[in-house]
């Protein structure tokens, strides 16, 4: 028996941001460093060399399907190749996922400064990035960006010798150094600043970065560095949009916009979507009551009626033996030998301890995973350091297995109901952004052959 109730987190966003699992992913550069290669599509795309405001991407074409598959690897791909629904399921998600990011659009969440910073942050990374693979295409493999050098960093940032002294906070720990009175310098400057403060507060929000946590001087160097080769490379490719040709631009535009959808969809999941799927305990217990098959009112009967045999003086091992569902007590009698207390469930602990050597608990125990009959062997004195006792406990179960699975592990009844219910719930609510939220995914996509 698990003497601790398994606390199953279930977060709405789960159903709306893994879009990719099976076979691919937006992201920029892969493990051997490499970039994906796209075909033109000029019509399903419209390249902005700078976005003044958010645009939700709502059409993806054949050509971009093959494109957002074509650095997959060859095994998925030939699965694909051979499983239609394969590819109808993931022309869904992308559906999905860009109908949330719409709708967290509609919702205002793009508003959010930096929720703004983010998405041009994304932008600025998605070209910096492909740029530095498409120009370096045949050279040795490096990290990204390792082509910068160190004098054109000190260039960006207006230093001819030393850098700045460091930052005061998080929120202003950028000195200016030699950077007086260079005025691209001091704004560059700002730009690092307001780059780094959002990125750190957004993930604070989300609990991906301790909120008491400040970045060390090395960190903030790297960054600041990162920023620089970054911002260089961005530049370069918008100064040379047109020499790197349709396919470079259609490919970019494309990256670029799966992912600020990816962050929408996951933002808007986050913020708004948790409320709208939570499920309180009162739909759990009306769900219940109008299904019978699921009331645990014969399980009670039958553990009362067990408590009343042992009350009358049977051989409570032999009634746990016989009776109990708690696999981890067959053929013991039931017995849990020198518990330390604060391992068991707090209801049977505080049962038991209420208890005397050879005492049977009056009432009958419940918890989520069913209901206890308790007798008490052994307990050290009251007061003591690292107090164990043994009990004897009879389980009468009322959890459910998935019906799809007879080999997984039983969940209370309540647990199993909350996530039946959060799983329609999702359905409802996430059907109905797509209804919302009109997006062309094509199905019938040609699987890249490599």
């Amino acid at each position: 028996m698990n003497t601790q109730p398994e606390k199953v987190s279930r977060i709405a966003c789960t159903l709306f941001v893994l879009i990719f699992t099976l076979f691919t992913s937006v992201t920029l550069v892969d493990g051997q460093g490499k970039t994906p290669k796209g075909r033109p599509t000029p019509q399903s795309v419209k390249v902005r060399q700078v976005p003044q405001k958010h645009e939700i991407l709502n059409r993806i074409t054949r050509e971009d399907m093959a494109l957002i598959l074509k650095d997959a690897d060859q095994t998925q791909l030939k699965q694909l190749a051979a499983n239609p629904e394969a590819k109808r399921k993931i022309a869904e998600n992308l559906r999905q996922l860009l109908a949330v990011a719409s709708q967290a659009g509609k919702e205002g969440l793009a508003e959010d400064q930096n929720v703004r910073r983010e998405l041009e942050s994304i932008r600025l990374i998605i070209t910096a990035t492909l740029y530095d693979k498409k120009i370096n295409e045949g050279r040795d493999a490096m990290p990204p960006f390792s082509f910068i050098t160190k004098e054109q960093v000190k260039a960006f940032w207006g230093e001819e010798q030393t850098e700045p002294g460091g930052l005061q906070s998080t929120s202003g720990k950028v000195g200016s150094g030699a950077l007086a009175g260079n005025a691209d310098a001091r704004r560059r400057q700002i730009e690092f600043k307001e780059f780094l403060d959002s990125k750190i507060a957004l993930a604070k929000e989300s609990g991906r970065f301790p909120k008491d946590k400040e970045l060390t001087g090395d960190e903030i160097k790297q960054a600041r560095e990162d920023f620089a080769k970054i911002k260089i490379y961005e530049a370069e490719a918008a100064a040379k949009k047109n020499q790197l040709g349709e396919e470079f631009n259609h490919n970019l535009e494309l990256q670029v916009k799966l992912q600020q959808a990816q962050f929408l969809a996951s933002r808007y999941a986050q913020k708004n979507l948790t409320e709208k799927v939570k499920i309180t305990n009162e739909d759990v217990k009306k769900y219940i009551e109008t299904h019978p098959e699921l009331n645990p009112a014969v399980k009670k009967a039958k553990a009362e009626n067990i408590l009343k045999r042992a009350k009358a003086g049977e051989d409570f091992a032999k009634l746990a033996d016989r009776n109990s569902d708690d696999p981890g007590t067959k053929g013991t009698g039931g017995l849990y030998k020198n518990v330390t207390k604060g391992k068991f469930i707090l209801a049977l602990e505080e049962a038991a301890l209420a208890l005397e050597p050879g005492q049977i608990a009056d009432k009958v125990v419940e918890t989520p995973y069913g209901f206890h009959i308790i007798k008490l062997e052994r307990k050290n004195a009251n007061g003591k350091p690292n107090q164990t006792y043994s009990a004897r406990i009879i389980l009468i179960s009322t959890t459910v297995k998935d019906p799809n699975n007879p080999q997984s592990r039983g969940i209370p009844v309540n647990e199993m109901v909350r996530q039946n219910l959060e799983e329609e719930k999702q359905k409802q609510v996430l059907d109905q952004i797509v209804a919302d939220n009109p997006v062309e995914v094509a199905e019938d996509f040609i699987i890249p052959q490599k």
